[in-house]
């Protein structure tokens, strides 16, 4: 039931934050020109609210570079998420790998019928199987959630204020002063930290066990400290946890609980783990 309702409540979030954007853009088209121009840009609006829609993911995987992973290439890691998709009672997602070696992985999508994983090959290289399945599964419970829903359009309009800043040349930096705020507003108005907890906890169900997941948090956590991330800050929603360490523009967009209180919360889980490790 408490699944349901989180579902519904992001279903209901994005189309809360589709339809603001199109109310937007007609009062500033009314604004500017009146009814006739208002109009125009009604049109405009729905048209740019179905392409978010629509084709929002793809649009997001290309600016990341992402390339779709056949199964030839993967079948042991296409077995494993269809086997998570299953027990999550979610469709099978197509899966994409980022070609570099900073280990991330994100959900992208329209619901929890219709998304994709993408995959950096630095996280394969750098998980064990454990952790990997449990990062999967995390971002499977978003889906499940329907989280993607919420943060696909959300960061994809962020993304596109912060790169609006680009074209003002010599006042480049008075629009990024400008519209970073209005971007990170968005996202941290529509994104609870919340979310994540609930998909560490329903990782845990699909796993079996906590411990891959708060393995893996830890061993991401030591990589980002280690390795510079270079994206733009409004992708930050859709990492696992945030990649791009004391960046002071990204902190403005990190919707993310802090690591240590995620992974306390997972070893909570399961409280007799430290008996039974050294009784092994």
């Amino acid at each position: 039931m408490r699944t349901r309702l989180h579902a519904v409540r992001n279903v209901l979030k994005a189309l809360l934050l589709l339809g603001g954007f199109v109310a937007a853009l007609v009062a500033l088209g009314w604004w500017i020109g009146g009814f006739r121009l208002g109009s125009v840009f009604f049109v405009v609006g729905l048209l740019i609210a179905a392409t978010i829609h629509w084709y929002g993911p793809r649009i997001i995987l290309a600016s990341l570079g992402a390339r779709e992973l056949t199964i030839a290439e993967a079948p042991l890691l296409y077995t494993t998420v269809e086997r998570l998709a299953r027990d999550g009672r979610v469709g099978r997602p197509k899966l994409y790998v980022l070609a570099d070696g900073h280990p991330r992985t994100l959900a992208v999508g329209r619901g929890a019928g219709e998304f994709a994983i993408a995959i950096s090959q630095g996280l394969v290289t750098l998980t064990t199987p454990a952790e990997l399945q449990g990062i999967l599964a995390h971002e499977l419970a978003h889906a499940r959630h329907r989280d993607v829903s919420i943060q696909t359009p959300a960061v994809l309009i962020a993304l596109w204020l912060i790169e609006a800043s680009r074209i003002g040349g010599f006042l480049e930096r008075v629009l990024l002063f400008v519209l970073a705020p209005v971007a990170a507003s968005v996202v941290q108005l529509l994104l609870s930290p919340r979310r994540e907890l609930a998909a560490d906890a329903l990782a845990d169900e699909l796993c079996g066990s906590p411990h891959g997941l708060a393995d893996a948090l830890v061993r991401l956590e030591q990589a980002t400290e280690l390795v510079e991330f270079k994206a733009s800050p409004a992708t930050e929603p859709l990492y696992t946890i945030n990649p791009f360490g004391a960046d002071k523009l990204a902190a403005m967009f990190n919707t993310h609980p802090p690591v240590g209180e995620r992974v306390s919360r997972l070893r909570g889980m399961d409280p007799d783990w430290r008996e039974r490790l050294r009784a092994a």
